[in-house]
């Protein structure tokens, strides 16, 4: 047979290398690496998937919400983090917001308006202080859980976080009486200056009010699940004690002893709860 021409020769060639790489790559590599997965971490390999009364409940390693149809949290289950991504394992990502994001877009007719990061971290220390009992007051928050920030102009000072008709957290600023703010209103010129205010350590920890970076931790503070226990424990009419052990034994160490801190499954420990 005739051989053929050199140039189809390495075109011949080169179908076969994507032929074979394919056959390799794509379907015996694959089947090679879950089979591996499966016989080695078995329940891992599979998302962690957590059951319960034979149905499956989520995931160890995605948070989720425990909230009624009202969204407003059930009150027998301990709560899970912040999350900016919804607990959606398909939106997963961070608010992006950063520390000096500290003034808020007001609503106005037709617009939703946008809150600051520092206005969320507010807002949440309140309704976290509201459901447990204990003090939602953080520094740079105002009573009525929004931002305080001033923005300060020659001869005025409007707290901005504050739509009026609302009572301005502080009645003055370096002899300025201090306004409410005007929805729609452009304060871009004037100074912005956040009032630390007379609030001491916060009785809420830094993770219920703020979210993680993927949106989806399932896990939260030994401090937090501590502070939710004696609302658990009274809708459960359980011990409170009892509650606390529950929360020992789901706490998860540091990696490798030493990478991060101790925390809490909350998935897992809400159905320890159930089983109770």
């Amino acid at each position: 047979m005739e051989r053929l021409p050199s140039r189809l020769r390495r075109y011949v060639a080169a179908i076969r290398a994507v032929a074979v790489l394919t056959v390799l790559l794509g379907l015996v590599y694959p089947l090679v690496t879950t089979g591996v997965a499966q016989a080695l971490f078995d329940d891992h390999a599979d998302g962690s998937i957590v059951r319960a009364g034979g149905r499956e409940v989520g995931s160890a390693l995605i948070g989720q919400s425990f909230t009624g149809p009202d969204g407003e949290p059930v009150r027998k289950y301990f709560q899970s983090r912040p999350s900016a991504a919804g607990y959606d394992p398909t939106a997963t990502g961070a608010s992006n917001l950063g520390p000096e994001d500290v003034v808020d877009t007001l609503p106005t007719p037709g617009e939703e308006g946008r809150q600051s990061l520092l206005t969320q971290v507010c807002a949440r220390s309140k309704a976290v202080g509201e459901l447990e009992g204990v003090s939602g007051a953080r520094p740079y928050c105002t009573p009525d859980g929004v931002g305080a920030v001033l923005k300060v102009f020659p001869g005025r000072a409007v707290s901005v976080n504050q739509p009026c008709p609302a009572t301005p957290f502080t009645a003055s600023y370096r002899g300025l009486k201090v306004e409410c703010a005007t929805p729609g209103e452009d304060y871009a010129a004037g100074r912005t200056v956040p009032v630390r205010g007379a609030a001491g350590p916060p009785a809420v920890p830094a993770d219920a009010v703020t979210a993680s970076g993927s949106g989806l931790d399932p896990h939260i503070s030994v401090a937090y699940a501590r502070l939710q226990a004696a609302r658990v424990a009274g809708e459960r009419g359980l011990d409170r004690a009892a509650v606390e052990r529950l929360i020992d034994r789901h706490t998860t160490g540091r990696a490798l002893g030493f990478m991060g801190e101790p925390a809490v499954n909350v998935l897992e420990l809400n159905l320890a709860l159930d089983r109770s």
